[in-house]
């Protein structure tokens, strides 16, 4: 299974296509797929209460839980995003951080909530557009992103980036872009479910 997580507010956009052309390479390629819609959820930003430098799970109570099920038995994540003020979503940012309780697991405790042969099996595709025709947009994204994988032990293992956005206007003028949406969610889908027939 791998869990797409959603940064944009905006439901059938262009960073949405790009995500469902790599979601459809993906179950191509044998994987079922959790989304996750991460402005559509209701999960509150993380309110440093620190309950998960001692225990497993955030004291929050709200819909966290269930996302940090899907976020431990994954074999994979995609993370698709549009660039916001060179950083990414505050809705998307906000649900990285409520994961939280990963990081004190693993840092903190030394007791991972994925196991060490689950780590090895799982990666992350990370897709993003910007707006501005200038490469430095995504390297605030970036680094959040390769955190993010960090910390739910999802290594960052490929991505898709297209900036000029403001030009370009749709991404369907750009079906190469679409076309490398499908084929990496293809790649990622096939490296896991190899994978996962390697360990069986």
């Amino acid at each position: 299974m791998i869990a797409a997580v959603f940064g944009s507010n905006i439901l059938g956009g262009n960073t949405d296509k790009l995500l469902m052309e790599a979601i459809r390479g993906a179950e191509d390629a044998g994987c079922t797929i959790e989304r996750i819609n991460a402005a559509h959820i209701g999960v509150s930003p993380c309110m440093q209460t620190f309950g998960c430098m001692a225990e497993p799970h955030c004291f929050v109570d709200d819909k966290a839980e269930k996302y940090y099920r899907i976020l431990k038995k994954c074999d994979g994540v995609i993370v698709a995003t549009p660039v916001m003020t060179y950083g990414i979503p505050g809705a998307l940012k906000s649900f990285m951080d409520r994961c939280q309780p990963f990081y004190m697991a693993k840092y903190y405790r030394k007791q991972p909530l994925v196991t060490r042969e689950h780590a090895k099996i799982r990666k992350m595709l990370f897709i993003c557009i910007g707006g501005m025709n200038n490469e430095d947009i995504f390297t605030g994204p970036r680094l959040t992103a390769k955190a993010f994988g960090e910390i739910i032990d999802a290594k960052y293992s490929d991505e898709l980036l297209q900036n000029n956005m403001d030009e370009i206007k749709s991404i369907e003028n750009k079906p190469d872009v679409l076309k490398a949406a499908y084929e990496k969610g293809y790649a990622l889908g096939k490296g896991i479910s190899d994978a996962r027939d390697n360990t069986a």
